[in-house]
């Protein structure tokens, strides 16, 4: 069996021995193709001929000269096809190692940095409930870094696996009339009422009131059994205390703010109720999504003993929400920030050093610069 480097001298001493012309050449690689095809045939095999790395550069390096209508008549083992890709790969190597240096960058967005992905996916496994867009809303909070959720979703489906939730469905818009009377700061609040069990299944009222303009809540107010008029009178003073009043209150048609002392509390205070169109839940967006997030994100992973532990708890969830959490409709800002007409975050250079904070007992961590 001739090796590789005895094939080559061969070629070269058949060469000189014949000239130089083109005919010649070709001539002289198509008789060491057949010989090598013919000592390939004699090599033991099953089903297809057993090629070595010494062939395919063999066949390989006399397709340069040989014809491409010449291949087709002496190819008898190895397929044209196979000698012809093979040749094109030398080729390609070989431009690829003369040129490598000079070759262009590819263009278009460079990806993340690895700050920004292990800073994503420590906040994910910190908070495991946290979808796309609240952790790029979390690392525009803490550093002023703006990231796009399509590039957190990549990260998250690249290193830490997919997740879904509330977070990442657009926001649903409210109506134009709610949206033009509640332009300022406390000049529309919302008011509404969910119920929740405690650790013994008894049955509590939570009264919520949020600030149009800004998503801020206002407050919560708990009720220990079904309220009536002189009790959701009682929780929403309590709830007002110490706040700059509203012109308008923006209410649903529950038949508890039917009640005549409920009415007769608001014309003393001199606040407007608002009702919002029977069925249509757009009419009534902001608060019906803050009730819902407040379940979602907090009610639905903690427990309460009675209506003074609850009360401790959605409060502790108020001081988040309002001063941590950013939302998407704000531009990322956060609740007090949109009330107290801040600007956006400062763009850090370095996302280090910084540590994380706990809120709500821990259910939540935001990473904050040290």
């Amino acid at each position: 069996m001739w090796s590789l480097l005895q094939l080559i001298l061969c070629f070269l001493i058949t060469l000189l021995k014949l000239g130089k012309s083109g005919g010649i050449k070709a001539v002289a690689a198509e008789n060491i193709a057949l010989r090598q095809q013919l000592i390939t045939v004699q090599r033991k095999r099953y089903r297809a001929p057993n090629l070595t790395t010494h062939d395919r550069f063999i066949f390989g390096f006399l397709a340069y000269f040989i014809p491409a209508s010449r291949l087709r008549k002496i190819a008898i083992i190895v397929k044209p096809a196979s000698i012809l890709k093979f040749h094109k790969y030398l080729v390609e190597r070989k431009y690829k190692k003369l040129f490598s240096n000079n070759t262009k960058k590819k263009s278009g967005r460079k990806g993340p940095s690895q700050e920004i992905i292990d800073l994503v996916l420590d906040i994910k496994k910190r908070n495991p409930r946290f979808g796309y867009r609240r952790i790029a809303m979390q690392v525009y909070q803490s550093f002023g870094v703006i990231i796009s959720y399509f590039a957190v979703g990549r990260i998250l489906k690249k290193h830490g696996g997919p997740n879904s939730d509330g977070d990442n469905n657009p926001a649903t818009a409210g109506s134009s009339w709610l949206t033009f009377i509640g332009h300022a700061k406390d000049s529309l609040w919302s008011i509404d009422f969910f119920k929740c069990e405690s650790i013994n299944l008894k049955t509590h009222t939570v009264m919520t009131v949020i600030d149009q303009y800004s998503r801020r809540i206002i407050g919560f107010a708990v009720h220990a059994s079904h309220p009536c008029g002189q009790d959701i009178c009682r929780m929403f003073n309590q709830i007002i205390a110490k706040q700059v009043l509203p012109k308008y209150l923006s209410s649903d048609n529950d038949p508890l703010f039917l009640y005549h002392r409920w009415q007769a509390n608001l014309r003393i205070l001199d606040i407007d109720e608002i009702k919002s169109v029977p069925y249509v839940a757009a009419s009534h967006p902001f608060i019906e999504r803050v009730i819902g997030t407040t379940r979602r994100e907090f009610l639905d992973h903690t427990l309460f003993w009675n209506e003074r532990d609850l009360l401790k708890k959605l409060n502790q969830f108020k001081d988040y929400y309002n001063q941590t959490r950013g939302h998407w409709s704000l531009d990322q800002l956060t609740p007090n920030q949109q009330c107290d007409h801040q600007s956006k975050p400062h763009d850090v250079d370095k996302l280090s050093p910084y540590h994380w904070q706990s809120h709500c007992n821990g259910l939540f961590q935001t990473p904050i610069l040290a």
